[in-house]
């Protein structure tokens, strides 16, 4: 379904998006990306022995989530800026949770600000962020 700037109002959720990040998912991303070896997100045992709970998602990937959440809500729109905090690593082979919430919408330039989320099963915020949108 295309999306219209004058169907949007002030408050409007995205609809929940579940990524998949199983750890062939992540593998498979950090292989396209040149981070295939590094153990932290593609081995749970040697994140282990980094310190972390498991192998962890990419940051790069985690922008990818949101970035795709925003294009299955609206097909063909331009993200402008996606701005990112990474407040706790998501664990590969979790059940995270990616949300999203209109916050500003600009008529003259055809662009809402969604604030973005994305929470681990416990509802804890992993990632939190903005995105300017033209629809």
């Amino acid at each position: 379904m295309q999306r219209r700037f004058q169907d949007i109002e002030l408050g409007d959720e995205l609809p929940e998006y579940a990524p998949d990040i199983s750890l062939s998912a992540v593998r498979s991303f950090a292989e396209a990306v040149g981070v295939g070896r590094v153990g932290r997100f593609t081995d749970h045992e040697q994140a282990r022995r980094e310190g972390l709970p498991g192998a962890i998602v990419p940051g790069i990937m985690s922008q990818g989530i949101l970035a795709a959440m925003i294009h299955k809500w609206a097909p063909g729109c331009q993200i402008r800026k996606l701005d990112t905090v990474f407040r706790a690593p998501i664990v590969v082979d979790s059940q995270a949770r990616c949300r999203g919430v209109i916050t500003e919408t600009e008529p003259d330039a055809s662009s809402v600000d969604i604030d973005l989320t994305i929470v681990n099963e416990a509802g804890e915020t992993r990632v939190l962020g903005t995105a300017t949108v033209r629809i």
